[in-house]
């Protein structure tokens, strides 16, 4: 751009805030519309979907759910002092008692395959109707089928993850193939092994793939999924819950499944329990050992229960402590 260039930009760019300036008192003084009367408020809205690139692949996350829970104590921090779970609320301006996480099925289109990850709560997951179980209203606003997905990746079996696979008695996603850690399948799967709250999750598992049994392949660390998005081992949270490496010309995302569920607490400190948690230890080393990586790598992460829509960065905030640096532009480039 020559110096003229510049300069007449410059001149267009200083007349334009001159007449948002000057707008007001153009208000001010009559030579605007008056003002009408006072509307109905409409309430408070956010996105739905939302979609951006990570090399040749797109990305849609879609909301399965925006309902606020009491927390983040004790589900996150039952191992610590209450008083101290709020005090990190408060210091980051956060409410003390309650929070909005974020449920966030996601769909990426490879060029090849339409990949979904999770497949929130549906009918039957931890949030019932009309709070959640959006993922299947929410497919055709975001300009997707059901029946063009042609690969569900379950990260673990709990109900807000694989409780949107059947629909009204039929599969939601009829074309497709399911995969899962051979671990966590084995886990849930079998009749009569689980009592109490583990079996009423167990329950639900059944529920939505004993339809579809013939339909699952199975994975272990290390696996690909498809070209580009391979599996790796965070268990903890479940047996064998996995997170999932994506790469497409050269660029990378994470998605860490349940690894965090509070994007202040979880990753502030990484070792409070949460009680989600099957072995709190192991979840607690499983975080640390992922947000140490995840901050040393720059990549960015889709956290299901971080604030929608759930994508940022992790970065350290000192000994042991992690922050969540939430996605702005860096991905739209």
């Amino acid at each position: 751009m020559s110096n003229r260039d510049f300069a007449i930009d410059r001149r267009r760019m200083l007349a334009s805030a001159a007449a948002l300036t000057a707008a007001p008192l153009l208000v001010g003084a009559g030579l605007a519309t008056p003002a009408r009367a006072a509307e109905a408020k409409l309430g408070a809205w956010q996105p739905r979907h939302w979609r951006y690139k990570v090399g040749g692949f797109e990305m849609t996350v879609i909301a399965d759910s925006e309902v606020f829970i009491d927390g983040p104590y004790p589900i996150i921090g039952k191992n610590a002092e209450e008083a101290d779970v709020r005090k990190l609320m408060r210091d980051n301006l956060l409410p003390e008692a309650k929070y909005q996480p974020g449920f966030s099925p996601t769909v990426i289109n490879t060029g090849r395959e339409l990949v979904l990850f999770d497949t929130g709560n549906g009918e039957n997951g931890f949030v019932p109707r009309p709070n959640g179980g959006w993922l299947a209203a929410g497919l055709a606003p975001a300009g997707i089928k059901p029946e063009d997905i042609d690969v569900v990746v379950l990260s673990h079996g709990h109900p807000d993850h694989v409780g949107g696979m059947i629909e009204a008695g039929k599969p939601l996603f009829p074309n497709a193939r399911y995969v899962i850690g051979q671990v966590e399948y084995d886990f849930w799967a079998p009749e009569g092994k689980h009592t109490g709250d583990i079996e009423k999750f167990a329950a639900v598992f059944r529920a939505n793939t004993k339809a579809l049994a013939d339909k699952f392949t199975f994975l272990k660390p290390g696996d690909e999924v498809v070209p580009g998005i391979r599996a790796l081992e965070a268990f903890g949270h479940t047996p064998g819950h996995l997170n999932f490496h994506i790469e497409s010309e050269g660029q990378a995302i994470y998605f860490w499944g349940d690894c965090a569920h509070h994007q202040v607490a979880s990753l502030m400190r990484p070792d409070w329990h949460c009680v989600f948690d099957a072995d709190k230890e192991q979840a607690a080393t499983t975080r640390k050992r992922v947000f140490d990586m995840l901050a040393t790598d720059r990549i960015p992460v889709i956290g299901y229960h971080m604030p929608f829509p759930s994508v940022g960065y992790i970065e350290r905030k000192g000994p042991g402590a992690y922050g969540w640096l939430a996605h702005t532009y860096q991905l739209n480039l």
